[in-house]
């Protein structure tokens, strides 16, 4: 084949693919696909495979620079009869519920008091949603410095208000420590429920209030027949979005207690932590990692499908 031959071949075989391009990028379809691959390499690599390998390492007993032979379930079987294990799942539980329940209590007060206000809406919304902004771990350190038995601002209130006459030991106590770790996480996810809450306010329709007022309801027939409707799926969806988030938990467990004292505030992600990463036991603590996976995966079916209905 001459040199003008393979020059035109070249460039008929260009214009076909340019031409096909074009026709790919024209099509919605397929564009929205283009534009998803580089998000889908990202989850795959950052998010995807070590979620894979966690639940492979879980059927092994893998160690930090060992092999990892097969063990099955055994990682698995073991959890079930460690004492340390079945308390820590208490633990998270019992966390994640408090604080759950407590942020959509004042989460859902805070953003009727703000809808109410009429005056530096704006600052005030900023400065309630400050403890959801700042970084954890700063905040957390705050809070470690005010549970600390010698500069603790609460111990210091507390004995001028007349209410306790010695230190109070947070870190010491199983209960006090639970509480003052539930209270770090109500602390900054209460603005998070008051914002969501406070936006689901904003769609309910002036009409309906007015026709209520000129019924005669009171405040709270108001919030009954009016308001709660209305800001039921924003609850719904936060609710359980907070619920997956909170048990997974970290931070500020680990930065305050460090599962202490005697294991009674430890969660599944800092049992987990202490295994893999302190202990060395990647396939023990990655079995500790994944064993709510079936809980976390119905939870967020859930969430999906109230979502679709909706």
């Amino acid at each position: 084949m001459s040199v003008r031959g393979e020059a035109k071949t070249t460039q008929n075989a260009w214009g076909r693919f340019t031409t096909l391009c074009g026709t790919l990028l024209e099509s919605e379809t397929w564009l929205g696909y283009l534009l998803l691959i580089p998000t889908l390499v990202i989850v795959l690599g950052l998010v995807g495979y070590p979620f894979l390998l966690s639940i492979f390492y879980s059927f092994t007993d893998k160690t930090v620079g060992g092999s990892a032979p097969f063990v099955g379930l055994q990682n698995f079987v073991a959890l079930a009869r460690d004492s340390i294990f079945r308390q820590t799942v208490v633990n998270t539980f019992n966390y994640t519920v408090t604080a759950v329940v407590v942020k959509i209590f004042l989460g859902l007060v805070m953003a009727l008091v703000l809808n109410e206000v009429r005056h530096f809406r704006r600052v005030l919304r900023a400065a309630f949603l400050l403890p959801w902004v700042v970084p954890t771990s700063l905040s957390v350190l705050a809070w470690l410095w005010m549970f600390s038995p010698q500069y603790s601002v609460i111990t210091y209130i507390a004995r001028h208000l007349g209410l306790v006459d010695h230190a109070i030991q947070w870190y010491a106590k199983p209960k006090l420590a639970m509480a003052a770790v539930q209270t770090v996480n109500i602390w900054r996810g209460t603005p998070y429920f008051g914002m969501i809450i406070l936006a689901g306010l904003t769609t309910v329709p002036i009409e309906q209030y007015e026709a209520a007022i000129v019924d005669g309801a009171n405040y709270l027939q108001k919030f009954r027949f009016v308001t709660l409707p209305h800001i039921t799926p924003v609850l719904i969806v936060s609710a359980l979005y907070s619920f997956v988030r909170t048990l997974g938990d970290f931070q500020i467990v680990w930065i305050l207690t460090k599962g202490g004292p005697l294991n009674r505030t430890h969660l599944i992600a800092t049992l987990a932590f202490r295994t893999a990463i302190q202990g060395k036991a990647l396939g023990k603590g990655a079995a500790i990692a994944v064993i709510l996976l079936p809980f976390l995966i119905v939870l967020i079916a859930l969430q999906l499908r109230y979502l679709r209905e909706e």
